[in-house]
């Protein structure tokens, strides 16, 4: 065995250097120090981020292999790593306080070493061009996201949301399983290039039942209707600072691997057998998502169909199967990261002050708390696409992305995903109404947010405001994912 290969995993091992140093502090520094490990994790996170962009600078225009094949990295996915590495980032910087608090001074370094686990798995899954390596990435993602969803030991709900987590994430790996083993006994292979000249052609029963397993292995880890039960009740249990993670790096890390996928594996089958699947799936997660939303009332819950719909659009980019869809969906999530991020920030800071969750306590916030207000505020809008904000372009991209196509389908698929904007207008109008223009005799008092919770606001807002304004940003991805060689995702 050649252990040069392992070189190209630069990124694995520094986030698995990581992981030994986190692991090596919580073991053996005294517990006088301990406090300290929260920031020691986001700065350790912040370096491989940092060598990561230095990695994506230097990097050569050719995919890099590994291990027969089974691995590959270029810039495209250097840069996708990197935009899953900024959001935790922010999101350990947001955990800092939770992290400190009381009921989790046993349980602290567990949340950073389960985390980073995560995270290498979905480093896997995004680089994984053979099955085997994929569902060890899909499970190592996976699994360790139970056990941090039950953090919380004093919660029955924290309880009652791992268990449903993990019983919806065996259920979704048997079904991915079930497609795989369709797959291999029409292919004899695990390599996606294998099993992409194998099915060129073809439409059997076979093929579509394992095109609708896999999609569906995947769609339960992306919340896409109608695999998505689960997402509400574990959103609410679980901690804020964990539910924030699964929203969004989980989420953005699941629509890398699914356009990887489908792309690498059925791309020769997408019109005749995957194209309508992928077009119900996204009608139905959109709407649904949209319409549960608006009756919701605690804000995780509200936040959990919020990223139902979400998911839906992030789909538009798989469909968009070309390097402009690409670079949309990879802007799409980065918009995402810092919006989303942005909301749960705000309910953490109001969560740990106060323990409220619920919209209605939300009535009058602006009068005691403007800036958290305003940094909601600009989330919202950013969620619903408004402009000038980051999220109005991110929309913008995503349906030029799919439009590109030119079918008439995509053209009925794109006018009801709009449709379905203005219904997401009126609930995330919701949230800015009831801190702004309702009142309350209760409104939470006036409270000073914690340095890490700021710090956490004021990146997510900058991110708001900057990917709206500055148009370099998506220019530098269209250009990545146009220079980059289709074998990365597409197979010519």
């Amino acid at each position: 065995m050649d252990y040069s290969q392992f070189l190209a995993l630069k990124q694995e091992i520094a986030l698995l250097v990581v992981f030994l140093l986190v692991f090596l502090y919580d073991t053996f520094m005294p517990k006088s120090t301990q406090k300290a490990l929260p920031a020691f994790a986001a700065v350790l996170t912040l370096l491989i981020t940092a060598g990561g962009l230095c990695c994506h600078c230097l990097g050569t225009p050719t995919d890099v292999e590994a291990f027969s094949g089974m691995y590959v990295t270029s810039p495209v996915i250097v840069a996708i790593k990197n935009i899953l590495n900024v959001g935790v980032v922010i999101v350990l910087i947001q955990s800092i306080s939770w992290a400190n608090s009381e009921s989790m001074a046993m349980r602290r370094g567990e949340f950073y070493e389960l985390l980073l686990v995560t995270l290498f798995g979905m480093y896997l899954m995004i680089s994984a061009r053979h099955f085997l390596l994929f569902f060890i990435g899909l499970e190592s993602a996976s699994l360790p996201l139970a056990a941090m969803v039950a953090l919380d030991k004093n919660r029955y709900e924290s309880h009652e949301a791992a268990i449903k987590y993990i019983l919806t994430a065996v259920f979704s790996s048997a079904i991915f399983m079930m497609g795989l083993s369709f797959v291999y006994g029409l292919s004899g292979s695990l390599y996606f290039h294998n099993i992409y000249g194998a099915v060129i052609g073809g439409s059997s029963l076979m093929l579509v039942m394992a095109v609708a397993f896999v999609i569906a292995g995947i769609g339960f880890k992306l919340s896409l209707v109608p695999f998505h039960l689960w997402t509400a009740d574990v959103y609410q249990g679980a901690p804020t600072s964990v539910t924030s993670y699964l929203s969004v790096i989980s989420k953005g890390a699941t629509a890398f691997a699914f356009l990887v996928v489908m792309a690498q594996v059925f791309g020769a089958v997408y019109s005749q057998i995957w194209e309508w699947m992928l077009y119900a799936l996204i009608i139905l997660t959109i709407t649904i998502g949209n319409l549960f939303a608006i009756r919701q009332r605690n804000m995780k819950r509200f936040l959990a169909f919020s990223s139902i719909s979400q998911a839906g659009y992030i789909m538009l980019g798989v469909i968009g199967f070309n390097a402009m869809g690409m670079a949309a969906l990879m802007y799409y999530i980065l918009v995402y990261i810092f919006s989303n991020l942005a909301a749960f920030g705000v309910i953490g800071a109001i969560e740990n002050a106060t323990g409220k969750v619920s919209m209605n306590d939300y009535r009058g916030l602006y009068k005691t708390n403007p800036r958290l207000s305003v940094a909601m505020m600009l989330a919202m809008f950013s969620l619903a696409g408004i402009p000038p904000f980051a999220g109005f372009f991110s929309k913008f991209f995503i349906f030029t992305g799919a439009i590109n196509q030119g079918s008439t389908a995509i053209y009925v698929l794109v006018l009801i995903a709009l449709i379905n904007t203005i219904i997401s207008l009126y609930y995330y109008l919701l949230v800015v109404k009831a801190m702004f223009i309702s009142n309350d005799d209760c409104v939470i008092p006036n409270f000073r947010s914690t340095c890490s919770e700021r710090l956490g606001l004021w990146i997510t807002v900058a991110g708001i405001l900057a990917l709206g304004i500055v148009s370099c940003f998506y220019s530098s991805l269209l250009t990545l994912a146009e220079n980059a060689p289709m074998t990365t995702f597409f197979i010519n």
